[in-house]
């Protein structure tokens, strides 16, 4: 489901536009799997996997590759809609500097849920 965030993001420009202010990489975790965001201006410049502990991003996002599935359904379960529901029931966890998290809450779901938006 990550192959086509970048384009998906970027092609989308009212989150392009809440994210304007957002220059930074984070990391996010499937499964055993991690890969670093690298965002600039609220675009999505780059999608790699993780390949060293030291190439990483200012805070994780991490959770089981079952959970990202549900996630990115169309409709997903209950505590599986939305980041923030699915760290009280250890679904997913934060970790790092979270306040360009916080700050940017609202764009970092819309990213995340993003593959789970039907394409156009």
């Amino acid at each position: 489901m990550l192959e086509d965030l970048q384009a998906r993001v970027n092609a989308d420009p009212e989150l392009v536009r809440r994210g304007q202010w957002v220059n930074l990489s984070f990391v996010l975790g499937v499964g055993e799997a991690e890969y670093v965001i690298a965002i600039a201006d609220g675009r999505i410049e780059n999608v790699e996997a993780r390949r060293l502990p030291t190439h990483g991003g200012l805070f994780a996002i991490r959770a089981a590759r079952e959970t990202w599935e549900e996630h990115w359904k169309p409709i997903p379960k209950r505590d599986y809609h939305d980041i923030w529901s699915m760290l009280p029931k250890g679904l997913a966890t934060l970790d790092g500097d979270l306040l360009p998290l916080m700050q940017n809450l609202q764009y970092f779901k819309d990213v995340l849920a993003i593959p789970r938006r039907k394409e156009d």
